[in-house]
């Protein structure tokens, strides 16, 4: 009985290795095999940029495209292309990538705010939008502000 416990914790001590290893991929990734919709974003919104780093993140259930910039700017692609995040911690997104509610809100309450990081949920259907001087605004796909914290 002994020896049917010990292969059974065996096998189950394989698997879970196996597919933790699994979980957690990343490689390195030209720009040219991400999704054309991340393509495109990039040559519309960050062109003028250089690329430092650029990869696939795998893990169980998602896959995120990232592009990392020189001058720190970064952006996070789903698996079909649409952006999931926008960082740019030394300036600010270009506001042609920000949806037009949430920069109209941001312009009209915060003129003197820039944002630099804007965060798309599709499971949650929220926006997260952090502002240069340090607002966090949470707003839903139809574009109701839904929370609001300072840090």
């Amino acid at each position: 009985m002994k020896k049917v416990f010990f292969a059974l914790a065996c096998v189950f001590a394989f698997f879970a290795t196996t597919l933790t290893v699994k979980a957690d991929n990343e490689r390195a990734l030209p720009i040219a095999q991400f999704p054309q919709t991340a393509q495109q974003f990039i040559k519309q919104h960050f062109a003028d940029q250089k690329v430092v780093i650029s990869k696939v993140e795998t893990d169980f259930l998602e896959k995120v495209y990232v592009v990392v910039f020189s001058n720190g700017n970064s952006v996070e692609f789903y698996r079909d292309g649409e952006w999931k995040e926008i960082e740019c911690k030394y300036s600010q997104v270009p506001a042609a990538a920000v949806p037009s509610f949430i920069q109209k809100y941001v312009t009209e309450n915060y003129p003197d705010a820039k944002i630099v990081s804007v965060d798309k949920d599709k499971s949650d259907k929220e926006y997260d939008v952090k502002l240069s001087s340090r607002w966090e605004l949470k707003f839903d796909y139809k574009g109701n502000l839904i929370d609001l914290e300072n840090d």
